[in-house]
């Protein structure tokens, strides 16, 4: 048997505090979910669709925006719905629809601890004893280490905005998360919890859009298993092969298969993974290639093994789908549970770096952003004051004390962490990921309190729809040209009105007015249409939104049908 390279001393072996650890993780996942719109692109449409079940104006079974049948994973998008509907009268509908999958993520934190925490009080993975004693206890240095693990997933950079949206990947993510706490689990005692828990996760996860990735799990879970010096491990091969077949199985009844494959696109775009790679899994990643390199003899134990075949599979689906970042996002749980062995066996050096660096970087972003907000608010300096006002055309900054307060409370408590950690010299194993955690959360704090107002006003499609409603004027519903599912959503949510969007809806729709974006100004009107106006996104400069009115009286044939009517079938039934 290799040795092990941990040696952990009891004081070592402190936990962080509950209240610390519940706030850090309160701190990371609230901001974000209050005071703003559904986000472009994948945000707005999965919110999209969620609001148009609870409303009533699509199918629970078969979802449509804009009259175009949306291919989508039916279970996040009913939970949401469910959140909404259960709302109704007394809570925002945006906010309802966000509170189960902020629960997903704080889900997914509570595996990534108990992973951890199991883990580490596997026989290969607890320290040597030392000659004269004083050692960690097992149950206080699996503690130690599944706080390290949570500080560890929250400092990662990939998880930060694609955590806190209303999309199916927060499901898959939680799902993927609950594989591997089935997995730590199996390898101490397997329990009939566990056999649940792992075949159920993968169930849920090809249920949310990711049946190839359950299947691949599945599969490397199994091989991991069988390579495994475990004898109780070993035993839970037969049940990790199960999960996969059964989310295989599911996949194939529904009919749930998709493949995104784009190998292709990955070979001619390696360099833009590799930096994709590098700040998305930051700094998890370094501490990941500290724990394949102490722990290299025991890469077949569960605690290194388990969370690399979550982390392997979901990294490598990401590449084959041509450098996917939702892809990827499922391989942070397992880097966070492997960063966290590469505690025990961290140089003081290396610490001493990682801390200095978080100090320097977050305080400078935490100034930059305190800069800029008082520039908004006074115009003073005017020249940043003038950069804001030119990217964001018409945006007026707004004062709000609450968010000042919050923010000056987040500001305070990090310098306190940052004096606490530079004036005292801690022992315990997860002091390293203190600072990178800490800085992660107030400059999300941050962003989400005094730069809300203008990150709301760049990424929500509001102001633009609400500039083409002032030419649409007071129109029954809108044809889309070329309308992506995002852009559907968001005239359907913000504007409140049917949109057409189906291919050729300029020919076939019976909307009066037929709304058309462009890179740079339409040069040709479509037949039957006269040209009403144009608009830009007011954070856009090369697209152009054309507005024009119908000129010839046209009616869809029968089997076209209009939108509107579409509308009250979908309501009817």
């Amino acid at each position: 048997m290799s040795i092990r390279p941990a040696l952990v001393m009891q004081r070592a072996a402190a936990p962080l505090p509950r209240a610390l650890l519940w706030l850090f993780c309160a701190c990371w996942v609230l901001p974000g979910a209050f005071g703003r719109d559904p986000w472009r692109n994948a945000d707005v449409q999965a919110y999209g669709i969620m609001a148009a079940m609870a409303e009533g104006r699509t199918s629970w079974w078969a979802p449509t925006l804009g009259s175009v049948p949306m291919d989508v994973a039916l279970l996040p998008h009913w939970l949401g719905a469910m959140f909404i509907l259960a709302g109704q009268g007394w809570l925002d509908p945006v906010l309802a629809a966000r509170i189960p999958f902020a629960l997903l993520l704080a889900a997914t934190l509570a595996s990534v601890w108990w992973s951890t925490f199991m883990l580490a009080q596997t026989d290969a993975a607890r320290p040597l004893p030392l000659a004269f004693g004083g050692e960690a206890r097992p149950t206080d240095y699996a503690r130690a280490l599944a706080d390290g693990a949570v500080l560890a997933m929250i400092a990662t950079l990939g998880l930060l905005q694609m955590g806190h949206e209303t999309t199916p990947e927060l499901m898959q993510l939680a799902s993927s998360s609950v594989f591997m706490t089935a997995l730590a689990g199996a390898a101490r005692a397997a329990r009939k919890w566990t056999r649940v828990a792992a075949v159920s996760s993968l169930v849920v996860l090809a249920a949310s859009g990711g049946p190839t990735l359950a299947a691949a799990l599945g599969a490397a879970s199994f091989m991991a298993c069988l390579l495994s010096r475990e004898g109780t491990w070993r035993r839970f091969a037969p049940w990790s092969l199960l999960s996969g077949v059964a989310a295989a199985m599911l996949a194939s009844a529904l009919e749930l298969w998709r493949w995104r494959l784009a190998p292709a696109l990955a070979l001619a775009e390696a360099d833009l993974i590799v930096r994709q790679w590098l700040w998305f899994m930051w700094p998890a990643w370094l501490l990941v290639l500290w724990t394949l390199w102490r722990w290299r003899s025991h890469l077949a134990a569960p605690h290194v093994s388990a969370p690399l075949a979550l982390t392997l599979t979901a990294a490598g689906a990401s590449v084959l789908m041509g450098g996917n970042d939702r892809a990827l996002l499922l391989a942070l749980p397992g880097l966070a549970v492997l960063a966290a062995f590469a505690l025990p066996t961290i140089a003081r050096s290396a610490a001493a770096a990682i801390d200095w660096f978080s100090i320097c970087f977050f305080t400078t972003t935490a100034l930059f952003i305190w800069f800029m907000y008082g520039a908004m608010q006074t115009g003073i300096p005017a020249k940043p004051a003038a950069n804001v006002a030119r990217l964001a055309v018409d945006f007026v900054p707004r004062f709000e004390p609450w968010a000042l307060m919050l923010a000056v409370a987040a500001t305070v408590a990090w310098l306190g962490l940052v004096r606490w950690r530079t004036g005292r010299h801690p022992h315990a194993l997860w002091k390293s990921m203190v600072l990178p955690a800490g800085g992660v959360a107030l400059c999300w704090i941050l962003l989400m309190t005094l730069w809300l107002p203008l990150l709301d006003y760049a990424r929500s499609a509001r102001p633009l729809v609400q500039r083409v409603a002032m030419l649409v004027g007071d129109s029954r519903c809108i044809a889309g040209m070329n309308f992506s599912a995002a852009v559907s959503a968001s005239f359907e949510i913000f504007w409140g009105r049917p949109v057409d969007a189906r291919p050729a809806a300029e020919q076939v729709t019976t909307c009066p007015v037929l709304v058309r974006i462009t890179r740079g100004p339409a040069t040709d009107t479509p037949v039957g249409w006269e040209f009403q106006g144009a608009t830009r996104r007011p954070t856009e400069r090369n697209e152009v939104v054309s507005v024009y009115r119908r000129t010839v009286s046209a009616t869809a044939t029968p089997n076209q049908g209009s939108v509107t009517d579409g509308a009250a079938r979908r309501a009817g039934d």
